[in-house]
Parts: C-alpha cells; sequence; structure tokens
C-alpha cells in the first residue's frame, strides 16, 4: 500500500486545480470525501459539495491554493449548517475563506494575498477583499 504522500501524489490529477496545488492532506481529504460522497448521492454537483465542505473544515484558500486551518471547524454559515439544513437554506458561502477565523488572522492571510493595510478594513469588508484576491490568483495560476 502506497504511503499518503504516494497516494495524493496519485490523486492530484483527479481533483480541482486549486486543491492539486495545496499539501496533501487537503487533496487526500477532498479526494476520499468526494469518493465517498459519490457512492451515497453519485457523481454530481452534490457529491462536490459536501467534499468541499468537509475540506473547508480543515483548509482555508490562501491565493492560488488550500491551506490548514488554524483551528478546525466549519469556515462559514454555510458551512456550519451541515446537511440536510446546508441544501434546504442556502446562505453564501466565503469561497474557502475562514471567515470565522480572528481578524488578526484575516489581517495576515490578506498581506500574504496583497491587500495593503487590511487592519483598516473591516471583518467582513476583508472577507470580501480576500474572496476577490483569491479569485484572482486562481485564474492567473490557471492561465499559466
Amino acid at each position: 500500500m502506497p504511503d499518503k504522500h504516494e497516494q495524493a501524489e496519485q490523486m492530484r490529477d483527479d481533483v480541482p486545480s486549486t486543491i492539486a496545488r495545496s499539501d496533501d492532506k487537503a487533496v487526500r481529504t477532498y479526494k476520499k470525501t468526494l469518493e465517498s460522497a459519490e457512492d451515497t448521492y453519485g457523481d454530481g454537483a452534490r457529491a462536490h459539495r459536501a467534499a468541499y465542505a468537509s475540506l473547508k473544515h480543515t483548509h482555508e484558500k490562501v491565493g492560488d491554493h488550500w491551506e490548514p486551518k488554524e483551528h478546525k471547524g466549519p469556515s462559514d454559515p454555510q458551512a456550519a449548517q451541515g446537511t440536510p439544513a446546508s441544501v434546504q437554506q442556502r446562505r453564501d458561502t466565503a469561497q474557502g475563506v475562514d471567515a470565522n477565523a480572528s481578524k488578526g488572522h484575516l489581517d495576515d492571510v490578506a498581506r500574504r494575498v496583497g491587500i495593503e493595510n487590511p487592519e483598516n478594513i473591516d471583518k467582513g469588508d476583508l472577507i470580501d477583499e480576500i474572496e476577490k484576491a483569491n479569485a484572482r490568483a486562481t485564474a492567473k495560476a490557471r492561465r499559466t
């Protein structure tokens, strides 16, 4: 049986590009959850939503990839609902930004993705700005 790194390397071609650029645990978490969700829900959007929800409990999106979070748990109000509530009552997501993180942590992430003076931006607006910066970084990475 391959070790965890070899297992993740074998999965990289089968996951979205932002996850493929992430650490081994992110790759394994997404792929294993997706496989389990496909057994339950079939191959489709619901299975992918379940895989992203699982990933968002352990990782946050920073630029064009996912990084381990300081604290495990839901990243936004949509993720906190769980199923079936999350399907029945859709809420906006933070697109992988850990909206439940401290303002200080978000300031650090913001600086890393190129946002200047994040300490002068309120938390809600900062989350939006990080989402936009992440989207730009992902688009740039996909073009290259």
